[in-house]
């Protein structure tokens, strides 16, 4: 009788955090739900809080949190978070097992931010684990806002971070199998972690980290490390980040667009699918684009839409954690 109680204890707490935090939410995977509101609604500003993209946002969360729930900065819990991504051999297309370029070879781009402007950047950098924690350096030691290539990896080793091999034997596997069957044209992977935190005393952070489309041409870069396209932050109104094919994040500066759009009074869900109406509009669309965006204002409130069907992403808050689907204009 008392593992029921347990079991029905849990249950009510799971269900009293989503109708919480994601009441509204278009009915993907929550029947019964009325169409597009906000994610959070309105009320006193909700946090500490984290959201990122993909399933592997989830534990990537988690470890953000545990910063958070000390009092601890964003900036930190962001960091520490896509960290966990970044290191994972499981995910091909973020650090540490991510899918090389066209020659074999793996290459990263990350960046970070904070609600004061403050950002660092790191692209096409090669043999480093953690490109978000180089971005941070960048950020904070140097003038620059973005150093690329093997100037980044100089100013990596200087640092400290050990130079290692990024490619798996997995990953290498399927390069060499790609190498048989291509055309030259990259794979479409969409997994790059962006995430956004709020912590108790109402700062802002982000950061986004990749390696990139599959088998791209070696030095392609995409939206991830572009402050503006890949993620923007600012504490007076919110922060985005973007997934998805980094060519058409850029052409209309994603993040950022969904950042003013926010200031303009629109709400993080309004922002998002806006975003993406520009994205359909400004991109001969492939049969297979796919874009993602994920908004998140000062009070707490989140936003997310996607070209089409597909895109999910990781809540974690006081109340528990969630893994959600976002909704979609197609």
């Amino acid at each position: 009788m008392s593992e029921r109680k347990n079991i029905a204890a849990r249950s009510s707490s799971r269900r009293a955090f989503l109708e919480t935090w994601l009441l509204g939410l278009p009915a993907l995977g929550l029947a019964g739900r009325a169409a597009a509101q906000e994610l959070a609604p309105a009320g006193p500003p909700r946090r500490p809080l984290v959201v990122s993209t993909w399933s592997h946002g989830v534990a990537a969360n988690a470890a953000a949190w545990a910063v958070l729930e000390k009092d601890g900065l964003a900036l930190d819990a962001v960091e520490t978070g896509v960290r966990v991504t970044e290191a994972d051999p499981e995910v091909d297309s973020v650090g540490f097992g991510g899918l090389p370029d066209r020659d074999g070879r793996v290459t990263l781009d990350a960046c970070i931010m904070n609600g004061q402007g403050q950002c660092g950047s790191v692209v096409f950098l090669q043999h480093i684990m953690h490109p978000t924690s180089v971005a941070r350096r960048v950020m904070e030691r140097t003038p620059h806002v973005v150093l690329a290539g093997e100037g980044a990896l100089r100013f990596a080793l200087e640092q400290g971070f050990p130079k290692e091999n990024l490619l798996t034997p997995k990953a290498e596997a399927a390069w060499k199998k790609w190498c048989k069957d291509h055309d030259y044209k990259p794979a479409r992977s969409h997994d790059t972690i962006g995430m956004l935190a709020i912590d108790g005393r109402g700062r802002l952070a982000g950061a986004c980290t990749t390696s990139g489309l599959a088998f791209k041409m070696h030095g392609r870069v995409g939206d991830s490390p572009l402050i503006g396209a890949g993620l923007y932050v600012d504490d007076a109104v919110g922060a985005a980040c973007a997934t998805g094919l980094g060519e058409a994040v850029i052409r209309v500066s994603g993040s950022f667009l969904i950042v003013e759009l926010m200031r303009r009074g629109l709400s993080p869900n309004d922002a998002c699918r806006e975003a993406v109406a520009r994205v359909q509009s400004r991109t001969p669309e492939p049969e297979d684009l796919q874009v993602g965006f994920l908004a998140l204002n000062r009070n707490g409130e989140i936003g997310a839409c996607s070209v089409r069907p597909g895109f999910q992403f990781a809540v974690h808050a006081a109340g528990g954690k969630v893994l959600q689907d976002a909704p979609s204009r197609r």
